[in-house]
């Protein structure tokens, strides 16, 4: 692996770890600061909505800049930002920070795959972009436990002092190993650069991964009552069941991308979402016959996992390669779909849990795949179509 991407999987790891990892100190920062663990939770709210907003943003403002610079400038940004919330005298000062710490990422996230896409060969694009989602999941498997671990053994604000170190090391990185270039090209008009991110096989292909992540958020968010209803998992079993969904996902992160550049990225989505959708009409079918063992659902559930993750490297570059001169954009808008995604699958999940109760929540997240896949053919034809000589 070059050395240019490894510091890219790494910047990944970094970025989403901070994303997450404020929720295994909540309790330290609301008693130190002395607001309500509720209204501390709000700092990952407005960490991944500002990411959502601004990261389309960020990406048409630093468009004529050499990627190695928005890149190191947003490692710089994001380690001042953390070393500011270490040091943070009240909880306002703290939630400011977490917003600026925010812009850095999302400057950074789409810039990151953009990248990585645009320096591997073509034959290699997919196995890329898959190296840099590797960090995404590396964040939630190991950076989101060991910042946690850091807080409980030296207080809340050693946490954000390992994350400033972090990306200190990662600025280091991105100097030492992004090739530089004089400047980017000189960017689209604004106006030019929508129209190429209106063309339905983009549009649509957004939409799609919205409606995707809508339904795989939906399940995992709420995977604890429901494995509690179907199969009586106590912690330890659901303990278990996220290992292996996220060990499974990391395998399928790295599997999908070696199957985008084998297959290129429409198949390999038909068959990762087609899989998605199987696993939920499995978990569907275990439904009627509760209670059933563990066993069964290890197995559906490695599978759901493994597939999740598949699709990711297929999205990245399907819009790398039929975005061209807005690559970046495109993955920004990518970026804030899947936030939006999340947000909407946690909420609509919710809705259904207070309502119906746990066993209607895969059969909603399975028709969200059938639907996130129709939309995935419909850009492919859409396409293929713009493609045609008329």
């Amino acid at each position: 692996m070059p050395r240019w991407l490894l510091a890219l999987a790494a910047g990944a790891l970094v970025f989403y770890t901070d994303d997450y990892v404020i929720a295994g100190v909540l309790p330290e920062i609301a008693r130190s600061l002395e607001v309500s663990e509720g209204a501390a939770g709000q700092l990952v709210t407005v960490f991944s909505v500002t990411v959502a907003v601004a990261a389309p943003l960020a990406a048409v403002a630093t468009a004529r800049f050499p990627r190695a610079t928005v890149l190191i400038s947003a490692a710089l940004a994001f380690t001042a930002a953390n070393v500011g919330a270490a040091l943070s005298p009240a909880f306002a000062t703290l939630m400011a920070l977490r917003v600026a710490a925010a812009l850095a990422a999302a400057t950074a996230t789409p810039a990151l795959f953009a990248t990585a896409a645009r320096l591997a060969p073509p034959e290699r694009t997919g196995r890329a972009v898959a190296a840099v989602a590797f960090g995404v999941t590396g964040a939630i498997a190991f950076g989101v436990p060991v910042g946690a671990w850091i807080g409980g053994a030296f207080g809340w604000r050693a946490t954000f002092g390992a994350m400033a170190a972090a990306g200190a090391l990662v600025a280091l990185g991105f100097a030492a190993a992004l090739p530089r270039t004089e400047a980017e090209a000189s960017p689209l008009p604004v106006r030019a650069q929508l129209a190429v991110l209106a063309r339905p096989a983009i549009s649509v292909g957004l939409i799609a991964n919205v409606v995707l992540m809508s339904g795989s958020m939906m399940l995992l968010t709420y995977l604890a009552p429901f494995t509690a209803a179907l199969a009586n998992a106590d912690v330890t079993d659901r303990g278990l069941l996220f290992a292996v969904s996220g060990l499974a996902g990391m395998a399928g992160i790295w599997a999908g991308g070696r199957a985008t550049d084998a297959w290129g990225p429409d198949r390999t989505l038909a068959a990762g979402v087609g899989a998605f959708v199987a696993t939920m009409a499995a978990l569907t079918a275990l439904w009627t016959l509760r209670p059933v063992s563990l066993v069964p659902l290890l197995v559906v559930v490695m599978v759901w996992g493994g597939a999740a993750f598949w699709n990711s490297p297929a999205v990245q570059a399907r819009l790398h390669l039929l975005a061209g001169a807005v690559a970046t954009q495109a993955l920004a808008l990518n970026t804030s779909g899947t936030y939006i995604g999340v947000a909407v699958g946690g909420g609509i999940g919710g809705a259904v849990l207070d309502t119906a109760g746990p066993g209607p929540l895969p059969l909603i997240s399975g028709t969200a795949g059938l639907i996130a896949l129709g939309l995935f053919i419909a850009a492919s034809r859409s396409r293929r179509r713009e493609k045609s000589p008329t």
